[in-house]
């Protein structure tokens, strides 16, 4: 099965620095397009940051500058380094794969459960 496991979330100060971590399992990693998304009560779910297969990042505007994407293909994990962060930025963040499956045409997704962010004095 595929398993997409975030980590890292907790509460920070305004202006403090979070790293949230994606480890899955059940794809080759390394050919799939990763997403972070966010989610808060009463908004519709945002695109955070991507990464595609080759490490090309792209950032919405709200986190851009303070927000960086990476992907450790031996370790088949993404990571989320959050920094300056501000009380707009609490949320559930989620990851998201875009992946094939062996002998099957087209393309899957999937996502994790979610990592709670805080960002409160």
């Amino acid at each position: 099965q595929v398993q997409l496991v975030e980590s890292g979330g907790g509460l920070v100060q305004p202006g403090g620095s979070l790293r949230l971590s994606c480890t899955v399992s059940g794809i080759t990693f390394s050919a799939a397009a990763m997403d972070w998304y966010r989610q808060t009560p009463g908004k519709q779910r945002e695109l955070v940051a991507t990464i595609t297969t080759d490490r090309t990042a792209n950032y919405a505007d709200s986190v851009q500058g303070r927000v960086y994407i990476s992907r450790d293909n031996a370790k088949n994990t993404l990571y989320l380094q959050m920094n300056s962060l501000k009380p707009e930025d609490t949320a559930v963040y989620l990851c998201h794969a875009v992946f094939k499956r062996p002998f099957l045409l087209g393309k899957y997704d999937d996502w994790g459960q979610g990592t709670q962010v805080t960002v409160s004095e």
